[in-house]
C-alpha cells in the first residue's frame, strides 16, 4: 500500500465518469484528497484517473461497475485494498433521469433504471461504505438529490419519487449514523447542464436545447464547490442539506427565461 494513500484522505465519487462526478474528482484532487472513482466507462476513468494524477499529483484508483448490480458493488468495493478502505468522503453522485412521459405511457424499462440507479444503488454502496466508516469511528456521506425531490412536476413522477427517496434516505441515515459520529449531507441542485437532459431525451438534442433556453444554468463546478464546502467544515458541523439553484429558477418548474 502506498504511503500516501494511507496518510492523506480519501474521497469516493460514484458516476466519476463524466459530469457532477468529474469536476467533484478535480475539486477534491485539488485540496489533496486521494480518490477513488467508480463508473461504467473504463476509458473515461482511465482517462481521468491520469489527468488528475499528473495536474495534482494524488493517487488514484478506479473501479469499473454498474451501482445497479449489487453483487459487482460489493465485490468490486471489498476489493480494494484496506488502507483505501479508510474513506472519509462517500460522494454517491450516480444518477440519472430516463424519459419525460406520464404515468400512463411510461416505459418499465425506464422506470426500472431510475428506480434501481437512483435508490437502490445509492443504498449498495452506502451500506458498504457506512460499515468502513463505522470501523474507521468517522465519515462524511453526501447524496445527490435534486429539486426534484422537494417538488413534483409534470410527466416526472418516477424521477421526482426517486429522488424524494434520497431525501428521506438521507434524513433516515442521519439518525442511523448519528451515534458513530457520521455526517450525512443532501445537496439539491436545480438546473444544471450536463449530461442529464442527454440522457432523459435519450440523444435528443432539440429537446435538451429547450431546457436551458433563456436561462444561465448551473454548470457541473458549482455543485462541485458546493459539496467541497459542506465536506470541508469544521468537525462540528454538519451541513444536513443545500438546495442550489441558478438565479433564473424560483423552482422546480418556474423561470425567468430571457428569450
Amino acid at each position: 500500500m502506498a504511503y500516501k494513500a494511507l496518510m492523506s484522505k480519501i474521497v469516493l465519487i460514484t458516476g466519476a465518469t463524466a459530469g457532477i462526478g468529474e469536476a467533484c474528482a478535480h475539486t477534491f484532487a485539488r485540496e489533496k484528497y486521494n480518490l477513488v472513482l467508480t463508473g461504467r466507462r473504463t476509458e473515461r476513468l482511465e482517462k481521468l484517473s491520469k489527468e488528475i494524477t499528473e495536474k495534482y499529483g494524488v493517487e488514484v484508483l478506479t473501479l469499473e461497475f454498474d451501482v445497479t448490480d449489487k453483487n459487482a458493488v460489493v465485490s468490486k468495493l471489498e476489493s480494494l485494498p484496506d488502507g483505501w478502505k479508510k474513506v472519509d468522503v462517500l460522494i454517491n453522485n450516480a444518477g440519472l433521469s430516463k424519459g419525460l412521459d406520464p404515468v400512463q405511457s411510461g416505459l418499465y424499462e425506464d422506470w426500472d433504471l431510475m428506480i434501481d440507479t437512483n435508490v437502490k444503488g445509492l443504498l449498495y454502496v452506502s451500506k458498504v461504505v457506512a460499515n468502513w466508516m463505522i470501523s474507521n469511528g468517522s465519515g462524511h456521506i453526501i447524496n445527490l438529490g435534486s429539486i426534484a425531490g422537494k417538488e413534483i412536476y409534470a410527466n416526472g413522477h418516477v424521477y421526482c419519487a426517486t429522488k424524494a427517496a434520497v431525501d428521506f434516505l438521507s434524513k433516515g441515515m442521519r439518525f442511523d449514523l448519528l451515534t458513530y459520529g457520521i455526517k450525512v449531507t443532501a445537496i439539491h441542485p436545480g438546473a444544471v447542464e450536463t449530461e442529464f437532459s442527454l440522457i432523459r431525451f435519450k440523444g435528443d438534442t432539440e429537446r435538451v436545447k429547450k431546457v436551458y433556453e433563456g436561462i444561465v444554468p448551473l454548470v457541473a463546478e458549482d455543485i462541485a464547490e458546493t459539496i467541497w464546502f459542506a465536506a470541508s467544515r469544521p468537525a462540528h458541523v454538519n451541513i444536513n442539506e443545500l438546495i442550489i439553484m441558478p438565479t433564473q429558477q424560483a423552482n422546480a418548474t418556474v423561470f425567468n427565461r430571457k428569450v
